[in-house]
């Protein structure tokens, strides 16, 4: 997620979320879904409630609608919802709650097969240390039976074009020892902790993967290689970089990866000076060295697939990501496919479906 702002005129904002532009996406090639009967567990999704800004249940649903086979998706927590009173540590749990529900309603099955936030990953505020532990607990019994885990985003960038999260992190943070003492409460309950951080923080992923190494990790979007700010036109550069420092994450067997969330950061095409969206033929050429990286260095059984909506919908529709998606995965076997689209997604997230 990045930082919201009111939709800019010209060329794109990356780094800052907006609302998106219906119209611009109309103009996107309609495509059919490939591989339509392939389950698809969608990994990192969000809802909320935003001014001017809108996306619950009826438009997840909608962008479902396109004709992929998702059973079951994973909610990734965006400030949605958190309680209005009580002490700030818990205001979080709100967030748990109002996703809860949503999940009930898709589990009565009047919003289509799709089990919609059957793992709800949330926040709490880490830097809590063990004073993080009862706040985990109110997030577990607010999530009734579905919570999963944490996500703190630590992304930062000392050039102020990048953005940094939401959260307002520190450099190093990950390496913090009062951090780590709330992740060591994470670990003890059972739970999981998705990492947000950029390419060029990799190295405190694998470091922090190392010294907690019954934790499991699920590193988001796809480590999260930057395309603008101080990085603009250093493709290769960048990319060589992140490779390596992905070679490192990935030599720590508790770290998994879930594969997207390319659009706002990656910067690969500028999804305000198109005239229209890219089909999934152009999507796979812009993306593909980074996915099959991921799959080369994870192997499929340590990958898995996300949306990001409705993030990536700045710059794509839903059925077009998956296809191309699919298209990247042409030629693996149908074991590997398994694995990533909805094996790896069940076994991190622990979803247990039927």
């Amino acid at each position: 997620m990045g930082v919201f702002v009111s939709r800019p005129q010209g060329h794109g904002q990356f780094g800052r979320f907006f609302p998106p532009s219906a119209e611009w996406l109309s103009k996107q090639p309609v495509e059919a879904a490939l591989e339509p009967d392939l389950p698809i567990v969608d990994t990192h999704h969000h809802v909320w409630d935003a001014p001017n800004n809108r996306y619950l249940i009826d438009d997840f649903v909608a962008d479902l609608s396109g004709g992929h086979n998702i059973v079951a998706t994973v909610f990734n927590e965006c400030l949605a919802m958190y309680r209005a009173t009580g002490p700030i540590e818990m205001r979080p749990v709100g967030e748990t709650e109002f996703v809860n529900g949503i999940a009930a309603m898709s589990a009565s099955g009047m919003y289509g097969p799709t089990r919609i936030a059957a793992g709800i990953v949330g926040f709490v505020d880490l830097t809590l240390g063990t004073r993080a532990e009862p706040v985990l607990e109110a997030h577990v019994a607010a999530g009734g039976g579905r919570f999963r885990g944490v996500r703190y985003a630590t992304g930062w960038d000392a050039d102020p074009v990048i953005g940094n999260s939401h959260t307002n992190p520190s450099p190093g943070m990950l390496g913090d020892p009062i951090f780590r003492a709330g992740i060591s409460c994470l670990q003890a309950l059972g739970l999981s902790f998705d990492a947000l951080a950029y390419h060029s923080q990799l190295a405190e992923v694998a470091d922090l993967a190392h010294s907690f190494p019954d934790l499991g990790i699920a590193l988001v979007h796809a480590g999260m290689p930057l395309g603008y700010g101080r990085y603009t036109g250093r493709r290769d550069e960048v990319f060589s970089t992140w490779r390596a420092s992905m070679t490192q994450v990935a030599a720590n067997p508790n770290v998994s990866v879930k594969i997207g969330g390319l659009v706002l950061r990656l910067a690969a095409y500028d999804y305000l000076a198109l005239e229209a969206p890219p089909d999934s033929l152009t999507l796979a050429t812009y993306w593909r060295p980074y996915v099959e990286t991921c799959i080369e260095l994870f192997g499929a059984e340590r990958c898995m697939f996300e949306s990001n909506f409705p993030v990536e919908k700045l710059g794509t529709g839903y059925t077009t990501l998956w296809n191309t998606f699919k298209r990247i995965t042409a030629g693996a076997s149908a074991s590997e496919k398994t694995a990533l689209y909805n094996g790896t997604a069940q076994r991190v997230y622990r979803l247990g479906l039927d």
